[in-house]
């Protein structure tokens, strides 16, 4: 018999999205018992279509995306890109600079593998998703949190970001808006940090894959835009603007000096080639995608679903005793505070599970997001109305005589 030991890096590595939590409901759903899963952002699964304009031109041009493609992407799907992130404000840009691959998740992981060497250090949000402490482990990096301020709107804490650069430091990441706390970062806080940054000559990644989900008036600028002198990647993609998740369609924007460019591309360039090309078919849609405000737009207004959903889980959540939360100006994540001492909260993963058991409701706790306490657990606000509000109350209900033993 073989015993053959799986790498150590591995150990670390976790996704509470699809943990514990997620393989408990999993169970319970075999059997026959109702779960509704607050857990994943993946709009398509609760009733949200994707765009007749993505529709269409998908079923036109089938035949398109039968060979591999270019390994960057399709000359003409990142044009597309290109002509967005210049709309944007990007400068001195070309398509030689973009990079489409099979959702931000592969491209993530691609830049890490790129960039970061055994010993770096990355700055990296907390909350956050864990992709990228994921990648970064993967890499042979560290990433080492700095602090988003619930009391200051979940924005970066740049004092503890800046007593936090060492000599190790590779660059910091941004995850503007925010996942799980759907923050959106003024333009004069993304001055703080790319000053930061400039002073340690350090590279920026900004994970910008909501910034089409913006509400309540609020503007979003991308990093990029606002320095266009300075070493940034940027990541975006369509599977949520354009309730494409399963697509898999996401792309990087490297801008900034031209020996910075030519380096991360010629080298993420090798591991793209590795696995050949991108998903054709979801890069026949992204010029139309793109052209496609209106659809998106819908959703994020008075009246629309996402809209909507929101304003009704935070009324729901008003009414009970001991959580409270910072309302979200993007995306369709909340991230709430849940009073730990009232309920005797140690253990944020069992406080997952007692609520599933509880109430048939999943979320995931706040410890999947790289949170340090266990006083935070994160709701998916995807859900028509009618369902969040009742889930909210399910929750309620439960937390009435809830004590964590």
């Amino acid at each position: 018999m073989y015993d053959v030991n799986m790498a150590s890096r591995m150990e670390t590595i976790h996704s509470d999205i699809r943990g514990g939590a997620y393989f408990e409901a999993n169970r319970m759903i075999a059997e026959g018992i109702p779960v509704l899963k607050l857990n994943t952002g993946n709009p398509g699964a609760f009733g949200f279509k994707m765009p007749t304009s993505v529709r269409t031109v998908l079923t036109d041009n089938l035949e398109k995306a039968v060979p591999y493609c270019e390994v960057k992407g399709m000359p003409e799907a990142r044009r597309a890109v290109l002509n967005y992130q210049v709309r944007r404000g990007f400068q001195n840009i070309t398509t030689d600079d973009i990079f489409i691959g099979n959702g931000v998740s592969e491209i993530a992981s691609m830049i890490a593998t790129a960039m970061f060497e055994y010993g770096d250090e990355v700055l990296i949000p907390a909350p956050s998703y864990s992709l990228w402490t994921n990648v970064t482990i993967i890499a042979g990096a560290r990433p080492v949190l700095y602090t988003c301020d619930e009391s200051s709107d979940w924005y970066p804490d740049v004092k503890d970001m800046r007593s936090k650069i060492t000599s190790k430091t590779k660059a910091i990441l941004l995850i503007n808006p925010n996942n799980p706390t759907g923050a959106v970062y003024p333009d004069e806080l993304q001055m703080e940090i790319i000053k930061l940054a400039r002073e340690h000559h350090l590279a920026i990644l900004s994970d910008e894959i909501y910034d089409r989900l913006v509400m309540d008036g609020l503007p979003h600028n991308s990093a990029a835009a606002l320095a266009p002198d300075m070493p940034i990647v940027t990541f975006n993609g369509l599977s949520k603007s354009h309730v494409i998740c399963g697509f898999r369609c996401g792309w990087m924007v490297i801008s900034g000096p031209d020996k910075f460019k030519k380096s991360v591309s010629d080298t993420v360039h090798k591991l793209a080639s590795m696995r050949l090309c991108g998903n054709a078919l979801t890069q026949l849609v992204i010029h139309a995608a793109l052209a496609d405000e209106d659809s998106t737009r819908a959703m994020l207004c008075p009246g629309g679903r996402l809209y909507e959903q929101r304003e009704a889980t935070c009324a729901a959540l008003d009414k009970i005793p001991g959580i409270s939360y910072v309302k979200n100006h993007a995306a369709f994540y909340l991230f709430p505070r849940i009073d730990t001492e009232k309920f005797n909260i140690t253990d944020d993963r069992q406080f997952a599970l007692d609520v599933l058991h509880g109430t048939n409701v999943l979320f995931v706790p706040g410890s999947g997001f790289d949170w340090p306490r266990p006083d935070h657990f994160r709701i998916v606000m995807l859900a028509h109305s009618q369902t969040m509000t009742k889930a909210m109350e399910d929750l309620g209900r439960f937390l009435e005589t809830y004590r964590q033993e």
